[in-house]
This record gives C-alpha cells, structure tokens and sequence, in this order.
C-alpha cells in the first residue's frame, strides 16, 4: 500500500509517499522561512501564497523520488487541522481535487497526530536518513513538543489514545520563540536559542517552574521571568520595553539567560514525561515536533527514562508530508473512516 501524504499546515508545503506505514519512498519540502525571518515569525497570507506556488512541484517532486505514478498511489492523506487556516485550505483544496480526479480515497490527517507516527518510519533508500531499527510497541508514551503544542498523549494502540496533559498557555517552542526575540535571536527560535546556550551556563540563574496539573505544561510564567531578569540584568525597570533589550544586554549575559532558559524549558517537559513513564509504564516512549531537535531535550530524557528513546530524524521533527503518510497508511490499513472529497473542511483549531 503506498500513501500519498500532504502537508501545509503552516509555513512549508510538503508531500510524501510512505508504503505499508515504515518505507518512506519520496519526501519533498518546501519551506517559506526565509520569507518570514524579518518578520520574526510566520506571516499567513505569505504562507498562503507560498503554498500555492509550490504545492504541485512538491507533490511532483514527492512522486518522482518515490518512482510512482497515480497509479501507484493506493490513497492521498492530508492535514486538515490544526493550523493556520489559509495554508491548511491550500493543502485540503488539492488533496480534495486529486482524489477526485485521480479516483482515490482520501483520509483527513489531525497534524498533531501525525507528528507521532513520523516515529513509525523504518526503512528508506533516500539518502541521509536516520530511522529507527523497529518501530514502536504499545502501549506508548508520546511527547510531543512544538512551536503550537506541547502534549503527552498515552496510546493503547493505533488510534486508541488518552491525552494525559497539554500546555495552558504558550507552547514549548512558541516559548523559545519570544525569548529569542528578547535576546534579539533570528528566527527561528529554538535553533537560535540553543546555538547561543552552548556559550552560557545553564545554572547561571534559577527561573521558577510552572506548578499546574500534574501532566500539564505552562511557560508562560517563565518566558515572563527571562524578560523580568534581562531588565534587572541591565538595570532597568519593569516597564523597559522588551525591544531595546537585545541592544543593551552582553554576549556573555545572552548566552547565560537562552543556557539558563533552555534548561528550564526543558526540565518542565522532561519532569511530566518521567511522572507518566512511572505511573504507566508504556513498552515504549516517542518524540515528536520541531522541538524533538533540540539536542538538551534528548540528553536529559534519554538520563531521565530507563528506555531507549524513539527519535524521528531531525529532517522529520518539522513539519514533513512523511508523517501524514505514515498516518494515513494506519488509517488504510485498519478500515478508519474516509473523508468525503467533496465536503472535507479545514479545521484550525482542532485537537487531539
């Protein structure tokens, strides 16, 4: 069975082809970062139009590398939330469109999901991958850790999932995000706050750690704190505005807080993974997001989990048509419900 994924859900038009839910043939990205840097983060009417210029060369791209033709592709399978609803539209539009024209069945794909089951990969020919050598057994602890999510979901089995706990306000990588911008850091922010936090000391300050559910998440308080300790570190007040900062604080004091930062962030994540690893005790436990990258967060969960740990490739942490596929493929594979291509509808704000 060979699924076509699409995804475009935020700033990059990706599609794949995944047979059978572990060989990822073809995998093609299109990213508009760039094009949201100076902004310092993503513009959605840029992402949209974006979408829309690219969405067919990756979908080409994707079949070509996997060396199929429509009539290889035994479905197509689409992000059709959560995101932004002008980039979600573009994807759901085409994929609506080719399944039917090209008489297939198409399968809406929750994005959230999806980033777990790029864990799911095993085997490729394409050059430069690192996958897993099996893929995960249940039941299954997955984190999940992005720049709009930050969630531990337990998984009995395919499609039988409890949420445990989620973020209450800013997620993980949203966090990194404006701190980065405090420190006045390119965007995005969790490659540049973690370049900059190998020339700090994570334990030049003590920042607090959200106190909320017991398997929820909050960093609202101290992506709060990092502004409060940048002002006083400089000598100012409360009122001194966040935008002038990056001027007046030192390298050496950037790198203390985005270290210091870094570690806290992180700890708040890996302190509820270790709380459910205990109280459950899943055969075995994934990563999944654009945060699973970060390179502290897989140091101090492989320390803190007697398991080994299932990481996507780094290629495949950010948003990839390769996870939709995969997803897809189970949803084929265990008869879910299709979606209607004439009445399949975007969904921004959906949830797990």
């Amino acid at each position: 069975m060979k699924i076509l994924g699409i995804e475009t859900s935020c700033d990059e038009t990706a599609a794949a082809v995944v047979e059978d839910g572990h060989k990822l043939l073809g995998n093609a990205v299109a990213s508009s970062m760039d094009l949201h840097v100076k902004y310092g983060g993503v513009v959605p009417e840029i992402a949209a139009r974006s979408h829309i210029e690219a969405i067919q060369p990756v979908i080409h791209q994707a079949l070509d590398d996997a060396n199929c033709t429509w009539d290889d592709i035994d479905g197509i399978a689409v992000t059709y939330g959560a995101g932004l609803g002008g980039s979600l539209l573009i994807g759901v539009m085409t994929a609506r469109t080719l399944a039917i024209t090209q008489d297939k069945p198409l399968y809406g794909i929750n994005h959230v999901e999806a980033h777990i089951y790029a864990n799911f990969l095993t085997e490729t020919s394409l050059p430069d991958y690192q996958l897993p050598t099996k893929q995960p057994e249940f039941p299954m602890l997955a984190i999940i850790v992005s720049g709009g999510h930050s969630q531990l979901v337990l998984f009995k089995d395919h499609f039988d999932y409890q949420l445990l706990g989620q973020t209450h306000d800013d997620a993980i990588g949203e966090a990194f995000d404006k701190v980065a911008k405090m420190l006045g850091l390119s965007y995005p922010g969790g490659p540049s706050v973690a370049e900059i936090a190998k020339k700090g000391d994570p334990n030049s300050f003590q920042l607090p750690k959200a106190k909320v559910g017991r398997y929820d998440f909050s960093f609202s308080g101290p992506k709060t704190a990092v502004l409060r300790l940048a002002q006083s570190q400089i000598g100012e007040n409360y009122d001194f505005p966040s935008t002038k900062l990056p001027e007046r604080l030192s390298d050496a004091q950037k790198a203390n807080i985005a270290a210091s930062f870094q570690r806290i962030a992180v700890e708040t994540i890996v302190d509820k993974a270790k709380l459910a690893f205990e109280e459950f005790s899943p055969k075995s436990v994934v990563i999944a997001g654009g945060v699973a990258a970060n390179q502290e967060l897989r140091r101090q969960l492989t320390e803190a989990i007697p398991l080994p740990l299932t990481f996507p490739d780094l290629k495949l942490c950010t948003d990839n048509g390769a996870m939709v596929a995969t997803l897809g493929c189970f949803k084929a594979s265990r008869s879910q419900p299709k979606s209607d291509p004439y009445s399949l509808a975007v969904e921004p704000s959906l949830s797990m």
